[in-house]
């Protein structure tokens, strides 16, 4: 399975806050969009990542107003991403090496999507679902 199909069965809505915006603004697009990320854009370009994480690790714990605060500076912004080709289990990987819940996708350098470690969870079950029900009808004979 690839992070293609992962998007056809998930959609590929993209949601995303300016650099600009204060902290407060993205957790309540969070809220409503019921999501753990918003990437950061800068026009077409993603400049970086705001997740629940750095909310509460650099906000909550060290005692700053998200009122106040401006995404840009709590973003993280060493971003990795991945393109549509690329396998679940390579997304795995690396979001399990790098401790990262996100992937932003790019095909020919546009934004085409965006992963959390949940879609790619949901999708290696679906998998594995699959093959066992191929193997059960296998040993019973079913079609």
């Amino acid at each position: 399975m690839t992070v293609e199909n992962v998007l056809h069965v998930k959609g590929n809505n993209i949601w995303s806050v300016a650099p600009e915006a204060t902290v407060f603004d993205a957790i309540k697009i969070m809220a409503e969009k019921n999501i753990g990320a918003l990437l950061v854009m800068q026009k077409e370009k993603v400049v970086g990542i705001f997740s629940e994480r750095d909310y509460a690790r650099k906000i909550v714990l060290k005692g700053e107003s998200s009122h106040t605060t401006a995404v840009k500076d709590v973003m993280t912004s060493e971003i990795l991403f991945v393109n549509p080709e690329q396998t679940i289990e390579e997304c795995m990987a690396l979001m399990t090496s790098k401790y990262i819940r996100h992937l932003p996708v790019l095909a020919n350098g546009k934004l085409v999507g965006l992963i959390s470690i949940g879609d790619v969870v949901k999708a290696i079950i679906s998998e594995h679902e699959y093959t066992i029900k191929l193997l059960e009808n296998y040993i019973t004979g079913s079609r």
